[in-house]
């Protein structure tokens, strides 16, 4: 994943001490470099590397849309000129990050050198009024913990916007017949957030197929890599045929310029191939390009939006929510047929069939345990929320295919705000906790948040610093 870059454009006002607010400018340079965090510094438009007068901000403006930022930073080193800040924000159109150094003691005369917190009170209110969302990181010092948990979540927050402002997603031929819960407006989602698709037919993929199988090279490494790291329980042609799908999709992504693929895995690739996606699709997973199952474009943009709030760290996992646990009252079963990267696999994974259908390209493995985040971006009747949530995997009876079992605070209420949409059965899950992230990206790309369990004030704490 590329690195995200920030413009960074500290502030000051002329009637407070310009001496200090150019030494919290270069203090603030410091830690951005100790942190290892990508800049573009404005020290080339003026002497004091500060934002304060106007033709000064448009040059910093070019700068910085000729660097392609990907959000920006404005740090109050003293009160900040607060139009400079709006007005800079308004010409860039990337996430803003607002913040100052905490104010010291005052001198023994009475005098005070920044007012740094006076200043961000100011600059949050026109930026209001210029209709420009942004991100508030606490006031606090350069050393507090605070400060580098809130410049990294703000990293992941413009790497979302960034992921969901250029979303491409290869569709391999119509949805299912009978999924009517997976259609999608592609026009409106065009419209609404410049989200394409890239759609073509099954004929298309089984030639590419065929193609693959042709120049032996890649499919035979793609065949070793599923020897050396899985269990293999079907014949060789089988596993030759689930190898060439995978290079198929992936060289069909590369030629559209696509980042996620939402497939039509059954019934009509069965019969053209003999083989379930599944394994295909996990293999593509691992290898950072997510792929979502019954042609669920929706399913597929949320993969986009999980993997980049988690910077690509992590992978993450396209389920069906489908039972509830047996045992445990609020216990629910993450599913799928097959399609979950084996690096989130808690055992050895099995290359086999799967559990409703007689074709084989399935992987069976229960995933790790641990603190999972639950996301699905949707919408009916034009309007589109991001259902957010955590969980935490736990002991289960024993599965086939892909899954999870899992346990939330409460599962009625999760299951009426599923029914009660606009979500339907599929969600994606990642071992990290992107919640936060997500629900502060939103304010940047018009979606909605809505959690399914009341935890809106916790994570605003989080993000005050709380």
């Amino acid at each position: 994943m590329d690195k995200i870059k920030l413009g960074y454009a500290p502030t000051r006002r002329s009637i407070f001490s310009a001496p200090d607010a150019i030494k919290y400018r270069g203090l603030t340079a410091r830690r951005l470099e100790e942190l290892g965090i990508c800049f573009v510094d404005i020290t080339d438009i003026n002497e004091e590397g500060l934002l304060y007068r106007d033709e000064d901000m448009y040059k910093i403006a070019e700068k910085f849309k000729r660097e392609k930022i990907d959000g920006l930073f404005l740090p109050h080193c003293n009160f900040g000129t607060e139009y400079e800040c709006a007005r800079l924000a308004k010409e860039l159109n990337v996430p803003v990050l607002l913040w100052g150094p905490l104010d010291e003691r005052p001198e023994a005369d009475g005098t005070r050198l920044r007012d740094t917190q006076c200043g961000l009170f100011a600059t949050g209110k026109v930026l209001r009024r210029f209709g420009i969302p942004f991100t508030y990181l606490t006031n606090c010092r350069l050393s507090d913990t605070v400060f580098e948990r809130g410049l990294r979540d703000f990293l992941a927050v413009c790497n979302v916007v960034k992921t969901f402002k250029s979303i491409r997603i290869l569709q391999i031929s119509t949805r299912p017949f009978d999924f009517w819960t997976t259609m999608c407006n592609e026009g409106e989602l065009l419209e609404k957030f410049n989200i394409q698709l890239s759609p073509i037919p099954m004929p298309e993929l089984t030639n590419e197929v065929k193609k693959a199988k042709e120049d032996k090279t890649e499919v035979e490494e793609v065949m070793q890599f599923c020897r050396d790291n899985m269990e293999i329980c079907i014949k060789d042609n089988e596993l030759e045929n689930v190898a060439a799908l995978k290079v198929a999709m992936k060289r069909l992504a590369v030629k559209y310029g696509c980042k996620a693929i939402a497939i039509q895995c059954w019934n009509q690739l069965q019969s053209e191939l003999g083989i379930m996606p599944c394994a295909a699709n996990s293999l593509l997973n691992d290898e950072g390009i997510p792929v979502a199952c019954e042609t669920d474009i929706h399913g597929a943009i949320t993969s986009l939006m999980v993997e980049a709030a988690g910077m690509g760290e992590i992978r993450s996992f396209f389920a069906d929510w489908t039972i509830r646990h047996p045992d445990v009252d609020n216990g629910e079963l993450l599913q799928h047929c097959g399609p979950w990267p084996i690096s989130i696999a808690k055992e050895k994974a099995k290359l086999t069939y799967p559990l409703a259908f007689d074709y084989p390209g399935s992987i069976t493995a229960e995933a790790k345990h641990g603190e999972v985040s639950l996301v699905r971006f949707d919408g009916d009747n034009g309007e589109y929320s991001l259902l957010l949530g955590n969980a935490k995997g736990i002991d289960g009876p024993k599965g086939i295919g892909t899954y999870l079992w899992v346990e939330v605070k409460n599962i009625k209420r999760l299951e009426a705000k599923i029914v009660e949409g606009p979500y339907i059965h599929h969600c994606v899950g990642i071992h990290k906790n992107v919640v936060p992230v997500l629900f502060e990206a939103c304010k940047y790309i018009g979606v909605k948040p809505d959690f399914y369990d009341p935890i809106e004030e916790d994570i605003k704490a989080y993000l005050r610093g709380e």
